[in-house]
């Protein structure tokens, strides 16, 4: 393999290279299987695309001219065939293996993953607080595959237009040099604020790609003793291995702290092949090394979902040693065959027409059978009852004959209260907007609904209340942030005070007629729940504005989905509920406070939501969407039982 050249049209071979490729793919494995956290092992691909990929274009432009459509048909016929074979396969393995409660979400994110966009799926989704629940996709790890084409895609066409200036190789250094730190900054920042925004969107992770641009124009020029450069190579290799050890990659990175895997790789390439028995290069440079990383892309592909469809066959949350070989073993042996018989069959069809044909035809099959699993999702959401009617009256009885379980299992996660179809407008500086019931006539109440998404659940049951008494409700949310002074969820989240101090700002202007939020938060096993000061602080506030609080006590929150709980283990499982006397005391905890102000009514769901056992099911509906939320049909249910406490309180 003739890898990187930074000096005209010369090419040096750089064999530690795909040593870099076996470390890292076997820290992303290992660590996604053993230990359920992220390992840096991707920051060590991005970094060494942008050094590969410098490389190929600075040679390009060396030669007086950058093939755009030919790069662009290189990276597409040698990344996306693979990459299709594996989506296609995970489309029908979960049709055969995953709940239909996951069949939605799964289909959703196989097809952003085929169009190089799951990336962007999932920043949709960090910012959607209904979906930041969803379970692990079978395809999330294309979040990383998608980043990376984007990046190969747009840097032909920048090197093109620098190759056409006075010093093309001094233009790229500068560029790259501008676009690393401006990058790396808005990585810093956007972290800080939204980790997991931050984490899939392709801004934040520029930086790695063009440190690894900057690193392939200068290595040739850096001469270093042979000393050094053995240290340099242990340093890096030793500290890559370490990262996912010492950091919790997967809730502080990108941001700085990715300057620990891609420095250590860094340190790497530029000890070089010094082909020294006691050097780092001797180990990366070895067969078996070699051999793994041949395979790498198509590893990377295979062990997300095989792991995933594994966890979901076992009913586990972490396989066991035993397991975790299994699956690290099936993922090698797909990831052999698809390198022998996809990758190595492609690698030089390069055309433009032969590479239209395989990609155009790959992705006609992969939406062929996202289509068909659509449909049979769709196909599962019929049904001859409606929510609360006889069969279905959920939380207004649970002694019911046994019909058919509502929402159906294939779109109970699409199940959600959505606010965003009515009239919305944003809330200056926030991503979620303050949203408007639509009513026909000048309503006889405005109640505000302020909180995190514990209150947008709870205008399921709200909507019909107001729509029968000529109310208009208004709905402001912000995701993990309940209504407090205090950042209630994620002590540091400045983003939490500031909305927080905005949505007050808001209700101060609007003057409704009564505000609903929380009254308490952390319902779970161990009688978490409270009532925090920050809950009272506002309510005090609102006190001194004249308007009426109704505070609304939490539901449950589980370690498990029930909704999929009871789509494995069947109906009636009591282990898909908790008891109810592990989770809520006999005494709400606004109970123990001395402090609450006057304005406001307590409102007590917990016996609508449970007997001696929270159920996962009640009068043959589903109560949760996943977690934590419940369903919208749910909620509706709600409505009946508790309108009379509600119009008394709101008037």
């Amino acid at each position: 393999m003739r890898l990187l050249t930074t000096t005209g049209a010369s090419t040096r071979f750089r064999p530690e290279v795909q040593g870099l490729r076996a470390v890292a793919v076997a820290l992303v494995v290992v660590y996604h299987v053993w230990f359920n956290r992220v390992s840096g092992g991707v920051d060590v691909f991005f970094l060494l695309t942008g050094f590969l990929l410098t490389g190929q274009l600075t040679r390009a432009a060396a030669r007086g001219a950058v093939p755009v459509l030919r790069q662009w048909a290189r990276t597409l016929t040698r990344l996306l065939p693979a990459a299709l074979v594996v989506l296609i396969a995970t489309v029908v393995a979960g049709i055969l293996v995953l709940p239909e409660a996951r069949w939605t979400q799964s289909a959703r994110e196989v097809l952003a993953s085929g169009l190089l966009l799951e990336n962007w799926q999932l920043v949709a989704a960090s910012t959607d607080y209904a979906a930041r629940n969803d379970s692990a996709s079978v395809v999330q790890h294309f979040w990383s595959l998608s980043i990376q084409v984007q990046v190969m895609l747009a840097a032909p066409a920048l090197m093109l237009l620098l190759a056409r200036t006075a010093a093309p190789r001094r233009n790229l250094a500068v560029g790259l040099a501008a676009l690393t730190v401006g990058s790396l900054a808005f990585s810093v920042v956007l972290t800080a604020l939204d980790q997991p925004f931050a984490y899939f969107h392709t801004l934040t992770r520029l930086w790695e790609f063009a440190l690894g641009g900057l690193l392939a124009l200068a290595i040739d020029r850096v001469v270093l003793p042979e000393r050094v450069r053995v240290g340099l190579g242990w340093t890096g290799l030793v500290g890559l291995v370490a990262c996912g050890m010492v950091l919790q990659v997967g809730s502080v990175f990108p941001g700085y702290a990715a300057l620990w895997p891609t420095g250590c790789a860094a340190l790497v390439l530029l000890a070089g092949h010094t082909g020294l028995p006691r050097a780092a290069d001797r180990l990366l440079t070895s067969r078996p090394m070699h051999a793994l990383g041949d395979v790498s892309y198509a590893l990377y592909l295979w062990h997300w979902p095989v792991l995933v469809c594994t966890l979901v066959v076992t009913r586990s949350a972490v396989p066991g040693p035993l397991a975790g070989l299994a699956v690290i073993g099936v993922s090698l042996v797909l990831a052999v065959l698809t390198h022998r018989f996809v990758e190595r069959p492609l690698a030089g069809r390069t055309g433009r027409w032969s590479t239209g044909r395989i990609v155009t035809g790959g992705l006609a099959v992969l939406l062929a059978v996202v289509a068909v699993w659509q449909l049979m999702a769709v196909s599962r959401t019929a049904s001859e009852g409606l929510v609360g009617d006889d069969l279905h009256p959920g939380a207004m009885s649970d002694d019911v004959a046994v019909a058919e379980l509502l929402p159906p299992h294939a779109v109970v996660g699409e199940d959600w209260v959505r606010i965003e179809r009515w009239a919305c407008t944003p809330l200056a500086g926030f991503p979620t907007p303050v949203c408007e019931q639509p009513v026909d006539a000048e309503p006889t109440r405005r109640v505000l609904l302020v909180g995190d998404s514990h209150v947008q659940q709870f205008a399921g049951a709200m909507e019909p209340i107001a729509r029968a008494a000529g109310w208009q409700l208004t709905v402001m949310v912000y995701g993990a942030c309940p209504y407090s002074t205090a950042s209630e969820v994620n002590p540091d989240a400045q983003d939490c005070l500031d909305w927080g101090a905005a949505a007050a700002a808001e209700i101060a202007e609007r003057r409704p007629d009564a505000v609903v939020t929380l009254a308490s938060r952390d319902v779970r096993t161990g009688l978490t729940e409270q009532t925090p000061t920050g809950f009272v602080d506002r309510w005090w506030e609102l006190d001194a504005l004249g308007i009426p609080v109704l505070a609304v006590r939490d539901n449950p929150r589980f370690d498990h989905s029930p909704a999929e709980c009871v789509a494995q283990l069947g109906r009636g499982e009591p282990t898909c509920g908790v008891e109810r006397a592990a989770v809520y005391a006999d005494d709400p905890p606004w109970t123990r406070r001395g402090d609450v102000p006057p304005n406001v009514t307590f409102l007590d769901l917990a016996d609508s939501l449970c007997g001696e056992i929270c159920p996962a099911e009640k009068g043959n509906v589903l109560v949760y969407m996943d977690d934590n939320h419940l369903t919208a049909s749910f909620a509706a249910t709600l409505a009946t039982v508790i309108e009379e406490q509600v119009r008394a309180a709101i008037g």
